[in-house]
């Protein structure tokens, strides 16, 4: 796999020294820019191909705000993942950056781990809704002939598939498949293999989440369970019922984006698929059973 490349835009030298320092060995290509107007020529140069971008919140002149909501109405980058570097960490500072399409947070002073983590989890997840909206054109569109199905998943790869597979049902096929991801992969990890959320976030700065998984998809205790899935057309909705064979979780702390879980490497997206794919959405009985429609009507997000 080629580096990953890395728009660092700070308008301190000393920020981009150490933010190069801390990554001279983690194998990404860095490219640095001293304010916002300079990130933007980056962006828009003919051969600008960047990975993700650390951006730095407060700057003069052109904001880290102010460069986001650029990037965000452009599909040339509206997709790539953006980690906001700041020392403005209170909760409606952050709030303000998610609301503009910022979903990973980086403290000042800067701690080595956590940005090695966080980046790492920004490009995997950017990789992985690649991957995943590409799959959508593998497959034919007769699911949207289907009033009713039931399937069952046990392994990640399965998950994905399957998602792939049911957003061919709905009218934004790459909408919904990154949101039925996310709430497959919430069953298998934290519902049938009970990751828990401080298991995952310390897994994750460990680099260890791949393997912790794949361990106790084979282990006696966890690896006779599935995820369940059952699939409605309604007259104005498609509905997804997505049931694991876990104890089931505190829901209702993840269903929004919790301003203090936005500098962890985990931990967002429940409240991404509910904000980007979902009319609605909900968890019944004990946070093992969630419920997801997907308005057969385009709605504007």
């Amino acid at each position: 796999m080629s580096q990953a490349k890395l728009l660092v835009v700070d308008d301190d030298p000393l920020n981009q020294e150490i933010i190069a320092e801390y990554l001279e060995d983690a194998g990404y290509t860095l490219t640095t820019a001293d304010s916002g107007k300079a990130a933007m020529r980056l962006l828009d140069a003919v051969d600008a191909q960047f990975d993700a971008v650390l951006l730095d919140r407060m700057m003069p002149g052109m904001t880290g705000i102010d460069v986001l909501n650029l990037m965000k109405e452009d599909a040339r980058w509206a997709r790539l993942p953006v980690i906001m570097q700041t020392a403005a960490a209170a909760p409606e500072q952050v709030r303000e950056g998610i609301k503009a399409g910022a979903y990973y947070y980086l403290t000042k002073p800067y701690d080595a781990v956590a940005l090695r983590a966080i980046i790492h989890a920004a490009l995997t997840d950017a990789r992985e809704r690649a991957a995943l909206a590409e799959s959508l054109h593998a497959h034919p569109d007769a699911l949207k002939l289907m009033s009713e199905a039931e399937f069952r998943f046990a392994t990640i790869y399965e998950a994905r598939r399957l998602a792939g597979l049911l957003a061919l049902a709905c009218p934004q096929p790459d909408q919904a498949a990154l949101g039925l991801a996310e709430l497959f992969l919430n069953a298998i990890e934290h519902g049938n293999l009970g990751i828990g959320y401080k298991d995952k976030r310390q897994l994750k700065i460990d680099g260890q989440w791949e393997a912790e998984m794949a361990r106790r998809l084979i282990s006696p205790q966890y690896s006779g369970r599935a995820v369940h899935v059952r699939m409605r057309r309604l007259e104005a909705a498609v509905e997804f019922t997505i049931e694991d064979e876990g104890a089931g979780f505190d829901w209702a702390a993840y269903i929004e984006f919790d301003p203090q879980r936005a500098f962890d490497p985990n931990g967002r997206g429940i409240a991404l698929a509910r904000q980007l794919s979902f009319a609605s959405l909900e968890y019944r009985g004990r946070g093992n059973v969630a419920v997801a429609s997907v308005a057969l009507t385009h709605r504007v997000k």
